[in-house]
């Protein structure tokens, strides 16, 4: 292969043409032959017995270039990428295929995106809102009292059921005398208080003992699916046991239990040290994406569609590796989202185009400020993602080419020289308009608890459809 010519088109795109020499596209025919010749029938001959010179000439010269092509093309793009003298972005697309009289040599004519010209704006001295980190004593609470919770004995309670036991129930619902699909379950174990049920529901449990049964007149909330929403529903309800939470004492056994600490302050002093460092980390991401925004918006640059569209492919894919990794498909999230794919798509394009506007800002503010990358910066990011991946670090040497390691840390220090040029402005929390809150305190209805998930039964398929939705 060489690159046979070149012509700019504009400033974002250039023609690249790419002879696929003799030996090499003869070699491709063949082995394209070898890979068909079992299914072509000739007369005379049995199937994958006859020679190429015979089907070419029975069936046509071209009958093996199609799929020659199909194995040269990818290979014709990254030699265009590699040997091009233009910084070229994503994948060249292909525009024709010119081969000459014997169909022995071909041109691959390609149309690729070009990496545009660059100017960002003032990127030293930015202001932006940071918020300050502060861990309340009653948060360091909740997070003993959520473990101590996890790790509370159930026992069997000969009494009326409370706030925060669990009821093993059955239950069957009635919408117009008729029981409904979805809205019956056996032995099923509800935590009262979760707010499982539709609001009202769990309330009417709360003081059954074991082995009565209830009819609960309740409605279901307008918010629920179509067909039920705001629909008087009778449940019937046998209470078949009640178990109750026995919580740990809270003290220091109990610290040496669930931590590698022997007291409960020096526990308890953990655990501030561990959300003020999450809290500090979020704090500092979020001051650093708003400096970035500001960035990117002074941004001035014809940025490349192709460029768009790689990022959209990138984050789809890792779209669906995570939600895979939960065991759905991309349809049922999209469906659980209530977006058709082409509006989830388009949603991904314009937070893509965002990013890749960001990504051009700091790739541009790296080259102002000549930032450079040694070897030993390059080694330790291998090394730390080797140990993420659990990979070992050769292998991902040969996966992650050196060049896109430096730009990654070009990029990252970028955003750290914006940063620590930046002026942190104090961090307010926006403030209601009065006659706003008046009227939402109107419109509120008094004492009425919101449902945390609206659900009016949980049958193992709903519960399913709640964890799935979380």
């Amino acid at each position: 292969m060489k690159i046979k010519g070149t012509k700019l088109k504009d400033k974002t795109e250039v023609e690249l043409i790419v002879e696929l020499e003799q030996e090499e596209l003869e070699a491709s025919v063949n082995k394209a032959y070898h890979k068909n010749k079992g299914r072509i029938a000739v007369p005379g001959f049995r199937k994958g017995k006859a020679p190429r010179k015979m089907i070419e000439k029975m069936y046509g010269a071209e009958i093996f270039l199609s799929d020659a092509l199909d194995e040269l093309l990818p290979e014709a793009l990254r030699f265009a990428m590699k040997e091009s003298e233009y910084n070229i972005v994503g994948y060249p697309k292909v525009s024709d295929v010119d081969f000459n009289e014997d169909k022995s040599k071909a041109d691959v004519v390609l149309i690729a995106a070009l990496y545009p010209d660059v100017k960002v704006g003032k990127y030293k001295g930015l202001k932006a809102p940071k918020a300050k980190v502060e861990v309340l004593d009653s948060e360091v609470d909740n997070e003993v009292e959520s473990t101590r919770s996890r790790n509370a004995r159930i026992e069997k309670a000969d009494r009326a059921a409370k706030d925060g036991d669990i009821a093993v129930i059955d239950f069957e619902g009635f919408v117009d005398d008729k029981a409904f699909e979805g809205g019956k379950g056996e032995n099923y174990e509800l935590t009262l208080g979760s707010g499982q049920f539709i609001p009202g529901f769990e309330d009417k449990v709360i003081g059954m003992k074991t082995g009565e049964s209830r009819d609960l007149d309740l409605v279901f909330p307008e918010q629920y699916k179509a067909e039920l929403a705001g629909k008087p529903v009778v449940f019937k309800v046998k209470l078949n046991e009640v178990k109750e939470k026995i919580l740990p004492d809270l003290d220091d056994e109990f610290a040496k239990d669930v931590s590698e600490f022997d007291t409960l302050k020096e526990y308890k002093a953990d655990i501030k040290k561990r959300l003020v460092t999450e809290r500090q980390k979020d704090v500092d991401e979020t001051f650093e994406n708003l400096l970035i925004e500001q960035v990117a918006d002074s941004l001035e640059a014809d940025v490349p569609e192709a460029m768009i569209e790689e990022q959209v492919e990138t984050s789809m894919e890792g779209m669906t590796r995570q939600i895979s990794a939960y065991g759905m498909q991309p349809a049922q999230y999209m469906q659980m989202l209530g977006v058709t794919p082409e509006a989830f798509r388009e949603r991904m394009r314009e937070n893509s185009e965002k990013q890749v506007r960001a990504s051009l800002a700091l790739q541009k503010i790296a080259e102002l400020e000549k930032i450079e990358i040694g070897e030993k910066e390059i080694e330790e990011e291998y090394k730390n993602a080797a140990e993420q991946y659990k990979m070992e670090i050769e292998k991902l040497k040969e996966s992650v080419p050196k060049k896109d390691i430096i730009r990654d840390l070009k990029l990252r220090n970028a955003a750290k020289y914006i940063v620590d040029n930046a002026i942190a402005e104090e961090f307010k929390e926006p403030k209601k308009d009065k006659a706003e809150e008046k009227t939402a305190d109107k419109k509120a209805p008094a004492k009425k608890t919101p449902a945390k998930k609206p659900a009016a039964k949980k049958t193992p398929d709903a519960k399913k459809n709640t964890e799935e939705e979380k």
